[in-house]
């Protein structure tokens, strides 16, 4: 299946709480989009691999996203190499989108920063027909998407696009919320954390309408490039 829109997630959740807005408003327009996460999460304080791989599925089906994988990659040990490089190569020229999603440049939690750093190299060496990679045993053509973008997750990160997700928020807090073991949630009975406290889903919230104040709107979801932007006309900026 070719996508439109492959998003990487280093921990099953990232798509949800960074981009899921934007991931629900283009498959309302017919575009087909898939999440891979890298690693199971399995270092989360709250619950477990197996828990968070059904919250996943979850939270799958309320995006209604085309395709889900994950990679399997140790959650906190991941490298950026030759390896793990061709691991993302692979994805890429399989599903072969026009545009990649992937973590944050720089965040509070390392593992973001470093999936970000992997992705980048990844989307550019896909690109690369002297680099060798086979699906089911055949080998796969060079692909390179047309687009690269980093949404912006814990810390504070001047955006350069903002995406109207406005009708779709309900949706997002739904799809984060299907993750029961890792926010707010009173009864569970596991050890507090960060994110694990109302305040940080008041705090995604205040965020999206931080940055949908930015473009008129109630709420956005805001994205970092790695190259200079431009749009076909004036009137499509807001």
């Amino acid at each position: 299946m070719k996508l439109d829109i492959l998003v990487f997630a280093v921990h099953p959740d990232d798509a949800e709480l960074g981009c899921s807005g934007t991931i629900l408003k283009y498959i309302a327009q017919g575009k087909k989009v898939g999440i891979v996460d890298l690693t199971a999460g399995e270092l989360g304080t709250r619950g477990s691999k197996e828990t968070r791989k059904v919250e996943a599925a979850d939270a799958s089906a309320i995006l209604g996203v085309h395709v889900r994988k994950n990679l399997g990659m140790r959650d906190g040990f991941f490298t950026n190499d030759e390896v793990h490089q061709l691991q993302l190569i692979e994805i890429i020229r399989k599903y072969r989108p026009q545009i990649v999603l992937a973590n944050a440049i720089d965040d509070r939690h390392p593992d973001h920063g470093r999936a970000a750093a992997l992705a980048t190299d990844a989307v550019f060496l896909a690109g690369l027909p002297k680099i060798i990679t086979s699906d089911t045993g055949t080998e796969q053509e060079a692909w390179r998407p047309n687009l690269l973008l980093h949404y912006i997750q814990d810390r504070y990160i001047k955006p350069d696009v903002l995406i109207d997700i406005t009708p779709y928020w309900e949706q997002k807090v739904a799809a984060i919320k299907a993750y029961k073991t890792q926010f707010f949630n009173p009864e569970m009975q596991e050890p507090a954390t960060y994110i694990s406290s109302s305040d940080f889903l008041d705090g995604i919230e205040a965020r999206a309408r931080e940055f949908g104040k930015s473009i008129q709107c109630s709420y956005a979801e805001g994205f970092t490039a790695n190259k200079i932007l431009g749009v076909a006309s004036l009137f499509d900026l807001k």
